[in-house]
């Protein structure tokens, strides 16, 4: 998710910023191909690894890379050496500011977060410019966990462009699946291969759903291998379809007739906005702010993340109400335009790292 908003804020500020990225995960770079050809971005392969112990030597030789920009940006825990590299030594190698971005957590911090890593973030994110979130209840962990002063908080929700999300949909908008007539569609995004169990709790939760329905998870991230396993013990394989990631979500949301969140730690997944602006209604977890982001009629089918067994509860009750789905997709849409578009969020974006480096952007 946190790829996807950076191509958006990348494209909206334009060819007047440069952009120098680097991955945890070596080697993906999913959302590069949706960065504009006119924008110059640049994908150091020499930059030292986000991954490993936090030794002195190590983080020395991140702040050593991280000379010569005007602003740092960093993302999730995976960028925290960053961080704490950027307070151990930015003072002394004269650094630029750090803006640290948190969107949620991974499956081995859904139910608690671990002392280590709370202590951790308190030390690394010290002399950050900034600590961006995207959800109260990620704010609240920010002020009351991690102990970062409230000045340096920014809640910045996550904006789509919901006039993108309007228009019809061709049934072959998607690669190796065609939507055909009769049939109706649950549509999902899994971008992690580590979130394993959210996969097969999404596919448990869709197979006892009647025949004319499939199953369509968008996402590079998913793990083949495991869904065609479960899918297959729960005999649904001709019924669960994995096209990979798609080029633009506008295209292929709306071929949806529900949209499933599975994960259990997600704070405000951008493909649940995606979904809401492209009139779905939605069956997830009540987690960060996904209950409070829907529409009031969609509240019955968010549900408790400590019964994930009511997923699928949620979405056989929307599969039952037939019509009345649109009726729910539709106060969706009308929440996501009034309160998620993108511009807002590009403008806070735009306010916030201007400051950082005391020019406009």
């Amino acid at each position: 998710m946190a790829a996807l908003q950076n191509v958006q804020l990348i494209n909206a500020f334009g060819a007047r910023l440069s952009h120098s990225i680097v991955s945890a995960r070596d080697g993906v770079l999913d959302a590069r191909a949706e960065i504009l050809s006119s924008i110059p971005v640049h994908f150091p392969g020499d930059f030292p690894s986000l991954n490993g112990w936090p030794t002195p030597g190590r983080l020395l030789a991140l702040a050593k890379a991280m000379q010569g920009y005007d602003l740092i940006l960093t993302y999730g825990w995976e960028a925290m050496d960053a961080a704490m590299a950027h307070t151990v030594f930015g003072q002394s190698m004269g650094l630029p500011p750090l803006i640290h971005h948190e969107n949620g957590f991974g499956s081995e911090e859904a139910g608690k977060l671990k002392a280590s890593r709370n202590w951790y973030r308190r030390i690394a994110l010290g002399r950050a410019h900034g600590l961006v979130v995207p959800s109260e209840r990620l704010e609240a962990v920010a002020l009351q966990t991690w102990y970062q002063p409230i000045g340096r908080v920014k809640h910045i929700s996550h904006g789509v462009k919901t006039s993108s999300f309007t228009g019809k949909c061709r049934p072959d908008a998607l690669r190796r699946v065609v939507k055909r007539d009769g049939e109706k569609w649950v549509g999902a995004k899994v971008d992690s291969v580590s979130d394993l169990a959210a996969l097969k709790l999404l596919i448990a939760s869709f197979a006892p759903l009647p025949q004319d329905w499939h199953l369509v998870i968008l996402g590079e991230g998913a793990d083949e291998g495991v869904a065609r396993e479960v899918a297959a013990e729960f005999e649904a394989s001709h019924r669960v379809h994995l096209p990979g990631g798609s080029p633009d979500p506008a295209k292929v949301m709306g071929l949806f007739d529900i949209f499933a969140e599975p994960s259990a730690h997600a704070q405000m997944p951008l493909a649940v906005l995606q979904a809401m602006a492209a009139g779905l209604p939605i069956a997830g977890f009540d987690v960060g702010d996904i209950g409070a982001s829907a529409a009031a009629s969609n509240a019955p089918f968010i549900v408790d993340p400590a019964q994930p067994s009511l997923l699928g509860t949620a979405l056989e009750e929307l599969v039952g109400i037939g019509d009345e789905r649109s009726a729910i997709g539709a106060d969706n849409r009308q929440k996501a335009q009034a309160n998620f578009d993108e511009k807002p969020m590009i403008e806070s974006y735009r306010r916030l790292y201007a400051s950082a480096v005391g020019r406009e952007i």
